[in-house]
């Protein structure tokens, strides 16, 4: 067979990992003091409900709902608003150094594509380095039956601008932490890793083992702008993914931050009443489309071997 049949033909059972699926997307969003104050405002909660329902998993960060109120009402929101899925959610403790300043993490997601198989409070008691962190993760595991990777694990991170540096360079062992106790490597971290600009001085980079691992594919690339300021651009908000089975199972290019000003055609002072930060996303191949695309392109082989074989 000639070479360039070969390489036409390789080309084609290859264009999966172009393609790819389009619809298990993995989100992080920082909701900006979101609690019984935010949730009073009707738009507002309208369109925190447009953003979140694209998203089958969805990690929302600064929730602050001291009364207890506020996420309930925008879970009620998504299930009136989109009603194709039903969602539920799962949430940290309240975390923070100080008692009148404290967050909750909380993962937002459709019961009917994924599934929570565990769930961790890390102790941040790590000898040597207790209480590296100001909000500490809590790591959840998930389980999403229609994607390639089947299973996977998300790490949030939402670190203190002044002491970014620390806390990222920390994240890492977290992660060695998680992956030696659930025993995989499917891991995800993603959040406000305020990992630019002033906080994340250049020179200090080569210092954070989560960033010169080579083994950990950041996702949301520098000089992305996460912020909704027109007045900053700064790639505070990552998605990093460990491990390159866990990559090549993400649609190459997808990761990105959601301009839902642009999207939904608000002003900067309608965004910023939302959030200032843009949520960021990644999406994860599905078996449907991967089966899909390998049984189409298996097909256009043969058919090009057929066409070969008749003017040969």
């Amino acid at each position: 067979m000639k070479p360039s049949i070969l390489l036409l033909i390789s080309f084609l059972l290859g264009v999966c990992g172009v393609q790819g699926a389009s619809d298990f997307r993995v989100c992080a969003f920082n909701l900006h003091h979101f609690g019984d104050s935010k949730a009073k405002k009707n738009d507002v909660m309208q369109t925190l409900v447009r953003i979140i329902s694209r998203c089958d998993v969805c990690l929302l960060q600064e929730v602050r709902d001291n009364k207890g109120k506020a996420l309930p009402q925008l879970i009620d929101r998504l299930d009136r608003y989109d009603t194709a899925h039903q969602y539920k959610a799962v949430a940290s403790e309240r975390l923070g150094r100080s008692d009148t300043y404290q967050e909750q993490y909380v993962f937002v997601y459709r019961t009917d594509t994924v599934t929570v198989t565990g769930q961790y409070q890390y102790p941040d008691n790590r000898p040597g380095d207790v209480d590296a962190f100001s909000r500490e993760p809590f790591v959840v595991r998930f389980r999403a039956p229609k994607t390639a990777i089947r299973e996977f694990v998300l790490i949030p991170q939402h670190t203190t601008p002044t002491n970014t540096t620390k806390e990222l360079d920390a994240l890492y062992d977290v992660l060695q932490h998680v992956k030696n106790m659930w025993k995989t490597e499917n891991v995800m971290l993603l959040g406000d890793f305020n990992a630019d600009c002033g906080y994340l001085a250049k020179k200090n980079r080569k210092n954070v083992r989560l960033i010169t691992d080579q083994n950990l594919y950041w996702l949301i690339s520098d000089n992305t702008d996460t912020t909704v300021r027109s007045s900053t651009s700064c790639t505070y908000d990552r998605i990093v993914c460990n491990g390159e089975k866990f990559f090549s199972a993400i649609v190459p290019s997808s990761a990105k931050p959601f301009n839902f000003q642009v999207e939904y055609k608000l002003t900067e002072e309608q965004a910023l009443e939302v959030s200032d930060h843009y949520p960021v996303e990644v999406l994860a191949e599905t078996l449907r489309h991967t089966l899909h695309c390998m049984m189409t392109s298996a097909m256009d082989a043969v058919n090009l071997l057929q066409q070969t074989v008749c003017y040969s």
